[in-house]
């Protein structure tokens, strides 16, 4: 789905429609943006992003709390129409899905299948009266590839024939798997674009150990991973009980930025980004909170894992008296987010 937090709200307020509008905490309060419009977008305002940096980005930007109860009933009434068309269905997030229709063709036709994403997005339009992208590909790889290349309401399809030459020109960071700390390391070593690392005749394990092999398949646009349904990780988290209890920050803030360096890590090993972002707190007499927020572009980095939790610590006060633990988590989990720089 395109911008989905703020295409809901422009949906249910047509006075916000053309508006660049910021799903967050408002801009005198310290908090981060959990998704942004297309219009606010073209300021540079991106979701974990302190919301205070995104007024000043976008001045014009109208502010408005998530409701993360409507966008999770929308996203079943997406799912729902998904499901008419009879293919197996990932749900990766609340706002996007693989659609396995093979059983629906014998072989990878683009003109049939591009006449089933123009009938799948007129549905979606007509029903919910949102735009959604969609990217075809005879696996999941190429598919989410070619959903990010014409956002917004795109549609676009790679072909076999043409895959390996379509591919070239992208960053490496457009492979599933190659995050924020991948895409450092393969520049580091002169790999910046997937024709680098399609012509690289050298060994990479030094480079990305055991995730040579899956690279260079993806990078040639091979992909057998079948959907996933369940067994896949569904969260990650870390906390730490004190010796004392304390609201100390000179205590706090060490022990939450080691909570999100360690989801970070974890996130990386699995090569995963995350949606939601959950604090824990107990206090002295044993009750226990937990308050959550999510964003709509998935984060991986503890520099903003820390900032959401920070941000929801806040937000909810949790801090009004001595803490006996604290605890970070992450959920929602999925494909890292990947910044692409397309073609015309």
């Amino acid at each position: 789905m395109d911008a989905f937090f703020a295409s809901v709200e422009q949906r249910d307020n047509p006075t916000l429609r053309g508006r660049p509008v910021i799903v967050g905490a408002p801009p005198d309060r310290r908090g981060v943006v959990c998704a942004a419009s297309y219009e606010a977008r073209k300021f540079g305002v991106r979701s974990a992003m302190p919301s205070r940096t995104a007024h000043r980005l976008c001045p014009a930007g109208v502010f408005i709390r998530p409701r993360m109860d409507a966008y999770r009933t929308e996203s079943q009434e997406i799912m729902e129409l998904l499901s008419q068309f009879g293919g197996a269905i990932e749900q990766v997030s609340v706002d996007e899905a693989y659609l396995d229709m093979s059983h629906r063709f014998e072989e990878f036709a683009p003109s049939a299948v591009m006449e089933l994403g123009r009938e799948i997005k007129s549905l979606i339009r007509a029903e919910r009266q949102l735009t959604a992208s969609i990217g075809i590909g005879a696996n999941k790889l190429l598919a989410k590839i070619a959903s990010d290349h014409s956002k917004p309401d795109g549609l676009f399809c790679i072909g076999e024939k043409e895959k390996v030459a379509f591919l070239r020109p992208l960053p490496a960071s457009a492979i599933h798997g190659v995050g924020k700390v991948t895409s450092e390391v393969l520049t580091r070593a002169g790999l910046r674009t997937i024709g680098d690392i399609q012509d690289h005749k050298g060994d990479l394990r030094a480079l990305v150990g055991s995730f040579t092999h899956i690279l260079k398949r993806y990078a040639l646009g091979e992909d057998d991973r079948p959907l996933e349904y369940e067994g896949q990780v569904k969260s990650v988290s870390a906390e730490e009980t004190f010796e004392h209890d304390t609201d100390d920050r000179r205590v706090l803030v060490p022990a939450l930025k080691e909570q999100a360096r360690e989801l970070a890590e974890k996130l990386s090993k699995e090569r995963l980004g995350a949606r939601t972002v959950q604090i824990k707190v107990r206090y002295s007499n044993f009750t226990t909170l937990t308050r959550q927020t999510s964003v709509e572009d998935p984060v991986e980095s503890a520099n903003d894992i820390y900032a959401i939790a920070c941000s929801l610590l806040r937000r909810e006060r949790l801090v009004d008296r001595p803490l006996r633990l604290l605890g970070l988590g992450v959920s929602g989990l999925g494909p890292p987010s990947t910044q692409l720089i397309l073609p015309l």
